[in-house]
């Protein structure tokens, strides 16, 4: 395994972040990337690559996983950010939420009053996350419907615990590149629109949009986190 070529990976989409932010004049600051550590063991060398490489905010599909991954880096003083980015069942919540930075999965009003009350029981900082949108209506996707996002943050308004800091949105299964940016753009626009009258516990800051596959067409429609796994292994696993 040759953990050198992580570090030119990240670079390499480093530089196309850079690239897709000035097509669309943006600069490259305004977009995040989370290197997905999905793919890595906590001890086989991988995450110590991309953090060496400067890689600070790491993105994780699984709750056990992170945690996993969070406590054994912990005592390391790396100042990590771990990121959930796939579902969240209700009944993991309890145990994640000490370690999680942003959950970018928040797909339903019921798994965000479950955040909302263990944030509470457990005496923790109000927890930071993304509305989960479905914008392309894709039957096997997750997450809210755009028509349902204004009754969803009239709920959540009336909670404590829990601070909406955007929406996040993954492309269709089987959309060529002209779809997948009109689903881009149209999350971006919802965005906009629910600004205007969001709660104060609501912001739509953060668009949480584009993989591997599509993160630059993300970032030229407004993309500030981007998700990025197998970019960053070419030639290491694949």
């Amino acid at each position: 395994m040759d953990l050198s070529r992580i570090a030119d990976n990240v670079s390499a989409v480093r530089e196309r972040i850079r690239l897709a932010g000035n097509r669309s004049g943006r600069s490259c600051d305004a977009v995040k990337l989370v290197a997905v550590s999905k793919y890595a063991a906590k001890e086989d060398g991988m995450i110590d690559a991309l953090t060496a490489a400067g890689c600070r905010d790491l993105g994780e599909s699984r709750p056990q996983s992170l945690i996993e991954k969070a406590t054994w880096f912990s005592g390391q003083e790396l100042n990590l950010n771990w990121h959930l980015i796939g579902s969240l069942q209700k009944n993991k919540v309890r145990r994640v939420l000490p370690f999680v930075s942003l959950i970018h999965s928040l797909d339903s009003i019921s798994l965000i009053e479950t955040v909302d009350r263990i944030v509470a029981e457990e005496s923790l900082p109000p927890v930071n996350g993304l509305l989960e949108v479905n914008i392309s209506g894709d039957a096997t996707k997750q997450g809210f419907r755009a028509q349902e996002l204004a009754t969803a943050l009239e709920i959540i308004a009336g909670l404590r615990n829990i601070r909406i800091r955007g929406l996040m949105c993954m492309s269709g299964l089987h959309s060529t590149d002209d779809e997948r940016r009109a689903e881009f753009a149209a999350t971006r626009v919802l965005a906009e629109k629910l600004a205007a009258d969001c709660p104060d516990n609501c912001l739509m800051h953060e668009l949480s949009m584009g993989m591997s596959d599509d993160f630059p067409i993300a970032i030229e429609e407004g993309a500030t986190l981007v998700r990025i796994g197998s970019s960053l292994y070419q030639d290491v696993l694949f």
